[in-house]
Parts: C-alpha cells; structure tokens; sequence
C-alpha cells in the first residue's frame, strides 16, 4: 500500500512539474503605410516565414496550397488584419487595431484625390487606384457618392493581376 502511494504521489508531482505559465507572444504595433504599401516595413508580397518571423502574435495560418481557400495566408483576427501571401495582397478590416499612414477608414468617397489621384477602376462599392508599388482597393459600406470606406485592400501586383478572395 505505501508503494502505491508513493507511486501516486510521485506521479501527481511529475504532472505538476511539467505544467508551465507561458506568456502571450506579444506583436508589435501595426503601422500601415499606405503610400508605401507596407506593414511595419513587410510588403504583400513577402514569405510566410517572413511574417511569422517578425509578427509571431498571428490568430491562424493557412498554409499555401490549391485546396487552400483564398490560397492561403497569414491572419491577425484581433487586429483585422490578413495577409493573402499567395494572391500577394494585404486586407486592413474595419476593426483594424493599429495606424496608418494616412486617414483611410471611414472617410467619404471621393475625398482621397488629393493624396491618391484618380481611380484607375471604378464599381458601385470599390475604387481601385494604382499605386507605386502596385494597387490599392478601397471597399465602401454603401453604393454611390455618399459611402464611407469599410474595409481596404493592397497589393504589390498591378490592378490586371490582382485577385482578390471574396
């Protein structure tokens, strides 16, 4: 009997022993260059490996595959950020937890001439505008002249290549 208390017990510290506190993995601020087409230095068109690398806070992972929705990526759910690492291409929702470079979220259609020219492609909900390093689509909550941007997209491809997951 007092062998197989021991035993017990010493199993029961073993299990204990082996149980560690692990602490979050923290993240860096996100800072969205716009202009650039950047987060925090990264562009759309880096590795996974890349962004784990420098990001390791991410919510989920899909790896890069066919069968793979929207080809796979890299996604920061509590902060509304996703990177597409195979359409090559980074989606900033409207939750987004972070800055950018210039104010894009919530400001009215047709406000951005300024700082981003015309619209190369225009739709009902979307403006598409080429930038230097390849494309930037602003998403808008409603149809016609009075939207607001919802949700943008960025891509270092050119608005012909692009292909955006729906």
């Amino acid at each position: 009997m007092k062998r197989l208390f021991s035993l017990l017990l010493c199993m029961g510290l073993v299990t204990v022993g082996m149980g560690q506190l692990k602490a979050k993995v923290a993240c860096p601020d996100f800072y969205v260059d716009v202009l650039d087409g950047t987060v925090n230095g990264l562009k759309p068109s880096n590795t996974q490996n890349e962004i784990k690398e420098k990001f390791p806070c991410f919510t989920s992972a899909v790896e890069e595959s066919q069968e793979a929705k929207c080809g796979g990526g890299i996604f920061f759910k509590t902060k509304d950020l996703y990177f597409y690492t195979k359409r090559k291409y980074v989606e900033v929702g409207p939750k987004f937890i972070g800055k950018t470079s210039i104010p894009i979220l919530g400001t009215r259609r047709g406000s951005h001439f300024s700082r981003l020219g015309n619209p190369t492609i225009k739709d009902d909900t979307w403006e598409a505008y080429e930038m230097q390093y390849g494309t930037l689509v602003l998403h808008f909550d409603v149809a016609g002249p009075n939207g607001k941007v919802k949700y943008f997209q960025f891509s270092t491809l050119g608005s012909d290549g692009l292909n955006l997951c729906e």
